[in-house]
């Protein structure tokens, strides 16, 4: 038996050694040596392009910003004007010449031009801009050749571990291919845009990656790489990039001639499980967003969804978090019906929530040109719409700073995108007429009342 035995381990021994031996082995022909990204890079090289913004800025002396001073010493007429640049790679996704780039590196832009792989160079044009994924299409101007464009990967489909190459210009380099692997899905603790869904990869991103491909081994576009997390301003193996189908609806809406996303609206405010909730439900884990608030009439409110609901699938894919949740919605396609489970009283319930826009009624939107402390601001009435853009509370009413124009004075004196304006000088603000009407007269100061992140502020300005 003892031999029997002996023989069996040393036939087992010697299997576990052949099986090494087959993992750890010397090449057998020249064309293994030759395993390479190289077919893949070469497919998709040509469609990812460079992207060159500048724009004009006054240097403009900070003693003007004083009142005192410019009392005293009134205004120069002309200011030294110097041009600021911005460097960023984008990735062509129609053969007619859309390019998608980050929102942040045209965002302010004179200029845009758009460089080949081949190093030929077009002037482009903003055709739609989207500040909430950062996102941004251009189309490239007098040209109607046909050019390489990359496919659109379905980014729900990538697991951590999949094998990606990231493509794009860093640093100004020119063109280049960095490889590695996803890290992490679904990361939603980012803090980049509104819409926290990134892709996460240790493939080497550097400043001047923002905008260019990451595709994965099918040579489709997997996302568009957009920020780093870095203590150094270098690559530290954390990369975070847009999922190509969030990519997809972007671009979707400036092929249909928009010049805004359009998105399904819920008409609901969602809040995060935390374990303190979780305990309160009886929830083994704080999964899931919570509905806090239901604005009438809304799609959220047709389909029955209710204050305390918890959110727990859409289409039959687990929500994790409000941020999740935002991200699945936000891509589903407008039109149809969106299913989606909740937990209530300890039972599930199945919803259909009806996938429409958000209504934009009497947006009303302004620059204020007069000077004042608003001169520079652009500012709109609440409707649904804009609630929804500024991701305040549905049913807040009244005029809202919705964009800031770089040296004006508004940005100047700390007015924010999101700001409410409520009263100046004790004057009620309910419609954007009525700020624009404030904001002519002249005064020595300025008393204003504003909102900002749910608070309500008074500010003192001179004049």
């Amino acid at each position: 038996m003892n031999l029997i035995r002996s023989l069996a381990l040393l036939l087992i021994s010697l299997v576990a050694t052949q099986a090494q031996a087959q993992d750890r082995r010397v090449p057998s022909s020249g064309a293994e040596l030759r395993l390479s990204y190289a077919p893949i890079v070469q497919r998709v090289q040509p469609a990812v392009v460079n992207v060159y913004a500048a724009k004009t800025v006054q240097n403009r002396n900070p003693l003007l910003d004083d009142p005192i001073f410019r009392r005293f010493f009134g205004v120069p007429g002309q200011q030294p004007e110097q041009m600021q640049r911005s460097l960023g790679s984008g990735v062509m996704v129609d053969a007619s010449g859309l390019v998608v780039t980050n929102n942040h590196v045209i965002e302010g832009a004179d200029q845009v031009k758009v460089s080949l792989a081949d190093k030929r160079e077009f002037e482009a044009e903003i055709v739609l801009k989207d500040s909430r994924t950062d996102l941004a299409i251009l189309r490239l101007k007098d040209t109607k050749e046909k050019f390489a464009t990359l496919d659109f990967a379905n980014s729900d489909e990538l697991l951590v571990g999949d094998v990606v190459l990231a493509i794009g210009n860093p640093f100004g380099v020119g063109q280049t291919v960095t490889h590695g692997i996803i890290s992490a899905l679904a990361r939603t603790q980012v803090g980049i845009t509104d819409y926290q869904f990134f892709i996460q990869t240790d493939a080497a991103i550097n400043p001047g990656n923002s905008g260019g491909a990451l595709v994965d081994m099918t040579g489709k576009l997997a996302g568009i790489n957009t920020a780093i997390f870095s203590r150094s301003g270098g690559s530290q193996g954390i990369g975070f990039a847009i999922p190509a189908n969030m990519v997809r609806v972007v671009v979707a809406s400036a092929k249909s001639g928009g010049k805004a996303v359009k998105r399904p609206w819920l008409g609901a405010r969602l809040q995060a499980v935390t374990p303190e909730i979780a305990e309160t439900l009886g929830l083994k884990l704080p999964n899931g967003a919570l509905v806090a608030n239901v604005a009438p009439n809304s799609p959220a409110a047709r389909a029955g969804l209710k204050l305390s609901d918890l959110i727990v699938a859409i289409e039959g894919q687990a929500i994790d978090d409000p941020n999740a949740f935002d991200y699945r919605f936000a891509t589903r396609p407008l039109g149809g019906n969106a299913q989606i489970d909740v937990q209530r009283a300890g039972k599930t319930v199945k919803l259909t929530v009806p996938l429409e826009t958000a209504p934009d009624t009497n947006r009303d939107e302004i620059t204020l040109s007069a000077r004042s402390p608003f001169q520079g601001a652009r500012v709109a009435n609440i409707s649904p719409a804009v609630a929804d853009e500024l991701r305040l509370d549905s049913q807040t009413e009244g005029v809202v700073v919705i964009d800031l124009e770089d040296g004006g004075t508004a940005a100047s004196v700390g007015f924010q995108k999101g700001d409410i304006i409520l009263a100046v000088n004790n004057t009620k603000i309910a419609k954007t007429s009525d700020l624009d009407k404030a904001s002519k007269v002249s005064s020595r100061l300025w008393r204003i009342t504003v909102v900002r992140g749910g608070q309500q502020i008074n500010v003192t300005l001179g004049g």
